[in-house]
């Protein structure tokens, strides 16, 4: 077929017609005549069996030159086994890529590829909607703090071991041991969402293994002696300040649940007429799903406790919180720093007790002191989560008529190591 058929001249005098008409200059080049007067180049070919259209520019911006031009650019590709207009798609939507690449980094953001905006995609779409705001903040400090500064630009699939050693020495020589061992774990979090996302091959961390110092787990001071534990006990009926501090003190050791719990208690989560302290799924150290759909927790209350409270009712029980703060925080509760600032003021330092070491307290002396308590019976109470075989957690709500007999023996216990009584085992009713 002729080609180059088209000149300048007859391009200008193409009059517009009722119908849109098109021209041809040869090769596949066609330029259609609109009603309205405009002058659009074509490209018509086959690809694949099926005849397709590539539009090619408007005339004059597009002379004919140009045009004959980008004709002959196409034709190469399709002799290549490539579809042109496929491969258009592809460089406008490359184009748009490096151009949203330019405003990344023109506005100093972190660009697709680096560790810093696979780890920013990873907190957004994986991560917080799986835990808690607060684990979820934790997460994003600890990466903001640690880990973006040193590699946060650096393309993921190009960070190797050596280099994330280098930054996880850099958190140990503060001092900061089992930070660097959580910063490590969170970096492997993101490696391996990266690997899903097709920004990284494989995950360094493992390559880590015995690399850093001995990850140390933290055990909050705790008294588990009962001769001491009755001293504790008689310093707090001594106590002089705020009567919902003495009353959360002697709570703290009589349910052994964590404090932010105990000071968070409400009135409207009590029945002291049933002995019962029922505490929201939502209020209870889990995941974000677990949270959700997960049990509340039942708290059995030995008759000591519920004495306790309805001590506190005429005082607090106005309110929403059984332990409110002072002043223009009475609508929140207390925090932790109360229970331990009491306890310093008492003359038990924080390398000795804490409000956390309730549990150990607890747990620690029920076992050695309290003959026939099941371990699950503990477990239970303190709310530690129970894997069942097939890996899911468990209610463990079977256990709650053994739990009320522990409790109630454990409170019985507490008072006679409070009254300066010999130790003696008692065993479980």
């Amino acid at each position: 077929m002729p080609e180059n058929i088209l000149s300048d001249q007859a391009i200008k005098k193409a009059k517009p017609e009722a119908k849109p008409r098109k021209l041809s200059d040869g090769g596949g080049l066609l330029l259609e005549v609109r009603p309205e007067g405009g002058k659009w180049w074509r490209l018509r070919y086959r690809f694949a069996g099926k005849e397709k259209m590539l539009s090619l520019g408007v005339y004059p911006a597009v002379a004919l030159a140009d045009a004959r031009k980008r004709r002959d650019e196409a034709r190469a590709l399709l002799a290549a086994g490539i579809d042109p207009s496929a491969a258009r798609k592809d460089s406008k939507a490359e184009q748009a890529r490096q151009q949203h690449i330019e405003s990344l980094a023109a506005q100093g953001k972190p660009l697709p590829g680096t560790f810093e905006h696979v780890a920013c995609d990873w907190l957004e779409k994986k991560h917080e909607p799986e835990v808690s705001p607060r684990y979820s903040a934790r997460s994003r400090k600890q990466l903001e703090a640690d880990v973006f500064p040193h590699i946060g630009r650096m393309p993921v699939r190009e960070i190797t071991a050596p280099v994330l050693l280098e930054l996880l020495r850099k958190v140990e020589a503060r001092g900061a041991t089992d930070t660097a061992h959580r910063v490590k774990q969170t970096c492997s979090l993101v490696f391996r969402y990266a690997i899903t996302t097709g920004d990284a091959d494989r995950d360094p961390v493992p390559d880590l293994r015995g690399a850093l110092a001995t990850h140390t787990k933290r055990h909050f001071p705790a008294i588990t002696e009962p001769v001491r534990v009755g001293e504790l006990l008689r310093a707090f009926d001594a106590y002089t300040g705020q009567p919902g501090t003495r009353v959360a003190l002697k709570l703290a050791a009589l349910v052994f649940q964590r404090p932010g719990n105990l000071i968070a208690m409400r009135w409207e989560d009590l029945d002291l007429d049933a002995a019962v302290w029922t505490i929201p799924s939502e209020d209870m150290k889990r995941t974000k799903g677990q949270k959700i759909n997960g049990a509340a927790h039942i708290v059995p209350l030995a008759r000591q406790a519920v004495e306790l409270l309805r001590e506190l009712q005429p005082i607090t029980g106005h309110g929403v919180h059984c332990f409110p703060g002072l002043g223009n925080k009475r609508h929140q509760p207390i925090s932790n720093v109360t229970l331990n600032a009491a306890m310093r003021r008492l003359g038990f330092s924080g390398d000795e007790m804490t409000a956390h070491g309730f549990r150990a307290l607890a747990r620690t002396v029920i076992v050695e002191n309290l003959p026939g308590v099941d371990s699950e019976w503990i477990e239970a109470q303190l709310a530690h989560s129970k894997r069942g075989p097939l890996g899911s957690a468990y209610d463990r709500a079977q256990y709650l008529r053994q739990r009320r007999q522990m409790m109630q023996t454990w409170a019985d216990y507490l008072d006679r190591l409070r009254d300066g009584a010999q130790v003696i085992p008692l065993k479980v009713a």
